[in-house]
């Protein structure tokens, strides 16, 4: 017996595992059936499933008549080893999650942290502006890389090589910002691990005139391109119905005409005041999904050019909390070689404050405790909804960290997409889902 996607049982003459087995004898009882129905591993080493990700398809012919998905070839114990760091360190692991919009990671835990700290409303604004201004170049980086792929695999080569120019540039900010191009770690609780670097903003005012250049090219190769289209539109196709039993969030809830966008509906950062658009389509299909991500990337550049407005008002600022028990490291700032700390801040705990010394080695060998409780906080990251729930038990590190990403949700959905289509349909459908095996796996 088997079950259904409705739950219900069914009669099933065999049944194929996602840990394998003897394929020898499963092709010879297979020969003996006698019929066209053929299954086929696709992945996880194939080119078009964005990750390590392992697809079991029974084909009749090249129809898909079952498919399921397997995952967990990347799963690397992150949600477990943050129960051994401090609440800080813990940034420097989730980070490493969905690792093409690791900034939304970072973004989610901190949130999640200060809730339980009671300090969500004691965060510096500019520190907000710094986070709202990295994640929507994030969420431009991340559908630029949705866009690319999901060019590639249909045949658009060129959408590729410019999807991934233009995140070049956007990635040579983040390294500017932050030190790295990806795994930040630059998002704290409390606040962002330190300030724009001096000629901060002139780089972004550069990166904002590229992307207005570049983002049209998209629409011209791709929004009326018979080719483009006739892959696109009617595949991968679920209805509003459909995605509220799968629990599927992003681009995919809103192709149904669903206007749900959580920087609108449950407002954090101070999204409440930007002034943005919720992107919808009405088509339900991966053609839906492909438009609205090119609008939202214009979306995310308005929000931007609002972040560099008020990161001129606020110039000198602090981009973290003023209590000293939860700043880490207290006073942070580079040194002129863009590394290290400063010499200011050097001298003052190594040579001017034995209790500055004192404290900078306590907060960050041991941490700071956080109150006993449990929060669940929840941000539209580029995919979909994205969850972190969170347990205390007082101490310094997190007791439970789990996290929602949306793209372990939105693969459930694949055999609601793909079954009775073709096998070429599968590749658009795993495109137009957009998952990132690191954050589904964790």
């Amino acid at each position: 017996m088997s079950n259904d996607i409705f739950g219900h049982d069914v009669e099933a003459d065999r049944v194929y595992l996602a840990q394998g087995g003897d394929w020898g004898q499963i092709a010879a009882e297979q020969a003996e059936r006698g019929d066209e129905v053929i299954v086929v591993n696709m992945g996880p080493q194939h080119p078009s499933t964005h990750g390590v990700l392992r697809l079991i398809l029974e084909m009749d012919g090249e129809t898909v008549t079952h498919i399921r998905p397997g995952i967990g070839f990347l799963h690397t114990g992150i949600e477990k080893n943050m129960e051994f760091k401090t609440w800080t360190q813990g940034v420097a692991f989730c980070t490493r999650m969905d690792y093409v919009a690791p900034l939304f990671n970072e973004a989610v835990y901190c949130l999640a942290v200060e809730k339980l700290l009671g300090i969500t409303d004691d965060i510096p604004e500019r520190a907000s502006v710094i986070r709202v201004l990295m994640m929507e170049l994030n969420r431009i980086a991340s559908h630029l890389v949705a866009m690319g792929t999901g060019g590639m695999e249909i045949g658009a080569l060129t959408v590729m090589t410019i999807a991934f120019r233009e995140r070049e540039m956007i990635l040579d900010f983040f390294e500017a910002i932050s030190g790295t191009r990806m795994n930040h770690a630059f998002i704290r609780p409390g606040g962002v691990a330190c300030d724009l670097p001096e000629g901060g903003i002139d780089q972004l005012r550069d990166v904002v005139k590229w992307l207005r250049k570049h983002l049209p090219e998209y629409e011209i190769f791709c929004n009326e391109n018979p080719i483009f289209k006739l892959r696109m539109e009617g595949v991968a196709k679920m209805d509003l119905t459909a995605c509220m039993m799968m629990g599927v969030t992003g681009p995919i809830l809103r192709s149904t005409g669903y206007d749900w966008d959580l920087r609108k509906t449950q407002p954090y950062c101070g999204y409440e005041t930007y002034d943005f658009e919720s992107i919808t389509w009405d088509t339900e299909d991966a053609y839906g999904r492909f438009r609205i991500r090119i609008a939202e990337c214009w979306e995310s550049l308005k929000i931007v050019e609002q972040c560099i407005e008020r990161l001129e008002r606020t110039q000198g600022q602090p981009v973290m909390v003023g209590d000293k028990k939860i700043a880490w490291p207290a006073s942070l700032s580079l040194g002129p070689d863009g590394q290290g700390n400063s010499f200011e801040h050097v001298k003052h705990i190594m040579g001017e404050s034995m209790e500055a010394l004192i404290h900078h080695f306590k907060i960050v060998t041991e941490g700071f405790k956080v109150p006993v409780g449990q929060v669940y906080q929840a941000i539209e990251s580029p995919k979909g909804e994205l969850g972190c729930h969170l347990v205390s038990d007082g101490g310094t590190r997190p007791y439970r960290a789990h996290f929602r990403d949306p793209g372990f949700n939105h693969l459930q959905a694949v055999p609601l997409m793909c079954e009775g289509a073709m096998i070429s349909d599968v590749v658009v459908a795993v495109a137009s889902i957009d998952p990132v095996l690191g954050g589904v796996d964790r």
